[in-house]
């Protein structure tokens, strides 16, 4: 059970589930065979083109991650706000993270990362291993600094006899403040991500409508050497623009 649950944690923070790689399969090959049609008309460019659809998947993975970064955040903060709480109630540590799952489970639902994570906590306790090396085999699965310094901090307190409450309080507040600028963040650029997102479907649209209005008006763009160096260069350009608002968000945003 204790492997299988590492598994479950490593699947639900960096895979897919089942239902999600399909859907994200399925876009992957919408942007493959659009990229395909609209700038060269020709099955044979679909290899080739297989490459953009790469590219989408690996965007919609890491924005993914992000999400899943940010929800197994908060988690973990409400999760040393639980067992501050028990401390102060005059809990010892170790009990007091025990205690905190079924809190979070109340909070986030069975199953959630957090309550998994806890779960192997648990296991460990039980095994005879210290808090400290279970924190930071936590961090280290979940990946996240917060968790990890968290982890550092609480270690070097075991071991020099420092308040862990104090700890606790102050590691909570990190994580609430950055939880809170992501959100005045995300506000505030809200409306700039629509206009992204608007931004990359323009050029095909447009390309659309003039098509409908005009059939054959593009006929001279496909079928020609010419014409096929002139769509790889928009194509370039397209893409280039692409990476370049995706990579102003991700450092707007912290993903990187």
């Amino acid at each position: 059970m204790f492997i299988s649950s590492r598994r479950q944690v490593f699947s639900y923070l960096w895979g897919a589930s089942k239902g999600e790689a399909l859907r994200d399969l399925g876009k992957g090959l919408l942007v493959t065979g659009l990229f395909a049609f609209f700038f060269y008309r020709s099955m044979w460019a679909l290899p080739p083109m297989s490459l953009v659809g790469w590219l989408y998947l690996k965007r919609s993975r890491h924005r993914r991650r992000h999400r899943q970064n940010r929800q197994v955040l908060m988690q973990f903060k409400e999760c040393i706000e639980a067992v501050a709480a028990s401390m102060r109630a005059g809990y010892a540590v170790e009990n007091a993270f025990l205690d905190s799952i079924a809190d979070i489970r109340s909070m986030f639902g069975d199953g959630c990362v957090m309550e998994q994570e806890l779960q192997l906590l648990r296991q460990g306790l039980y095994n005879n291993v210290t808090l400290e090396v279970l924190l930071t085999e936590m961090g280290q699965r979940c990946a996240l600094e917060e968790m990890q310094e968290f982890a550092e901090v609480f270690a070097i307190a075991r071991r020099n006899g420092g308040s862990i409450p104090v700890i606790i309080d102050a590691a909570s507040s990190s994580v609430s403040r950055r939880l809170a600028v992501e959100e005045e963040t995300e506000t505030l650029l809200s409306a700039r991500k629509l206009e992204q997102r608007v931004m990359n479907a323009m050029p095909f649209l447009i390309v659309w409508y003039v098509e409908v209005s005009n059939p054959g008006y593009f006929d001279i763009l496909y079928g020609n050497p010419a014409g096929v160096a002139l769509m790889t260069g928009c194509m370039g350009v397209y893409l280039a623009a692409y990476l370049l608002s995706e990579r102003i968000f991700d450092k707007a945003f912290g993903e990187e």
